[in-house]
């Protein structure tokens, strides 16, 4: 294929004329993690970085460990450090990364980890969660080895503006995406939280829609539904079938021929015993997986909420893998309203499933698109400084 002009060819495919191939130990110190034994662990000291506290690219707090000990200045992090995940039992977590901030940096971080130290912390961040440098992160770990080294950090070839200004052009604009991601994250996790206190006070009746007053009726679950056993799936398959075959996990193939056709609550028989799903179209179950008929007198997605709040692990009759039993779920006892208040109730938790569903759509799209604008800007594909500087003269 031809170069475009303006472009020259390297080992990490097409780049602009003055921007340069370098490996990361060019453009940052690469540095190994502390070591420490169980000995060493408090519950109070220096706090210890490891995977867990590195969720979607993002710092959390919620497996710290701390030890008592003496740290190598090595081993202790500055802010606008490149936090890395270069072992661990899951290969998919090897190159799982994020940015050090003011909360953390003085911390320690483990053996298990690496940090980087750069003068362009925010650009490399980007660089490095790259496909160039994934496909990299693959290479070295092959088929079998789940680690990364700090002399294979060093090495991985990245892709260089020679512009500092570019650059930050770049990193702005990979910000901006970043800005827009977290704020949908935390109105997703606000908006789940509304939902849960919503569910908590309408299913239980703390809490009266405006028009409906009375007591509810204790009813066991037997008496608004029938639990029924799904079905081996292997006579019925049929690739690109109208209906789905559903397992506890989801869906797992396509048949032409529907076990139920009616809206039922599925709830797993074994292994997965607490994830509730609800179908309003035709499907097939599996064995591992109930559905239910629901009598006229529930509303089914009212039930699917109240199924939501049941705590199913109480009910494990499993010694080993998880298991529900069909008579144990007819006999839990819930307090039911009239149908017309059920359907109120179902009503506006189901007006915020789709709300949410909405937001995790755009959040979706918002990072697709970022991934995107890494492909184009990280490789010189599009030059934003080069659009700025046109835009402004």
């Amino acid at each position: 294929m031809e170069l475009k002009a303006g472009y020259k060819q390297t080992d990490l495919g097409p780049v602009p004329e003055d921007w340069d191939v370098v490996s990361m130990g060019q453009v940052s110190d690469c540095l190994i993690g502390l070591t420490y034994s169980p000995m060493d662990v408090r519950d109070f000291g220096t706090l210890v970085l490891r995977s867990s506290n590195v969720q979607d690219s993002r710092l959390t707090f919620e497996d710290n460990v701390y030890v008592e000990m003496d740290i190598p200045p090595r081993a202790i992090t500055q802010k606008d450090d490149i936090l890395i995940c270069v072992r661990n039992g899951s290969r998919h977590l090897i190159g799982k990364c994020t940015l050090i901030d003011e909360r953390t940096a003085g911390s320690a971080f483990g053996a298990f980890m690496s940090v980087l130290r750069s003068d362009s912390p925010q650009f490399l961040l980007y660089q490095f969660q790259s496909e160039v440098v994934k496909r990299q992160i693959n290479e070295v770990m092959g088929a079998t080895i789940n680690q990364i080294t700090n002399k294979d950090l060093a090495t991985f070839k990245v892709i260089w503006p020679s512009s500092k200004a570019e650059q930050e052009a770049i990193t702005k604009a990979l910000s901006d995406a970043d800005a827009l991601i977290e704020s949908l994250v935390r109105l997703i996790t606000k908006k789940l939280n509304l939902k849960q206190a919503a569910m908590q006070q309408l299913l239980t009746g703390q809490t009266r829609l405006p028009g409906f007053s009375g007591e509810w009726e204790v009813k066991r679950l037997g008496d608004v539904l029938h639990v029924r056993h799904g079905k081996s799936q292997h006579e019925v398959e049929a690739p690109g079938g109208i209906y789905p075959i559903l397992a506890t996990g989801g869906e797992i193939g396509r048949t032409n021929v529907c076990l139920y056709d009616k809206p039922s609550v599925l709830i797993g028989r074994k292994g997965t015993i607490d994830k509730p799903q609800f179908q309003n179209s035709p499907f097939w179950t599996v064995d591992t997986l109930f559905f239910t008929e629901l009598f006229d007198s529930v509303h089914p997605e009212y039930v699917f909420f109240k199924f939501l709040m049941i705590d199913w692990r109480s009910y494990n009759e499993g010694s080993g893998v998880p298991s529900l039993n069909a008579s144990t779920i007819e006999d839990i006892e819930s307090g039911f309203p009239t149908l017309t208040e059920q359907t109120a109730i179902a009503t506006i938790l189901s007006d915020m499933d789709t709300e949410l569903a909405e937001l995790e759509a755009r959040l979706a799209k918002a990072r697709q698109i970022k991934q995107g604008m890494m492909q184009e800007l990280l490789t010189g594909r599009m030059r934003l400084l080069r659009i700025t500087n046109a835009l402004q003269s």
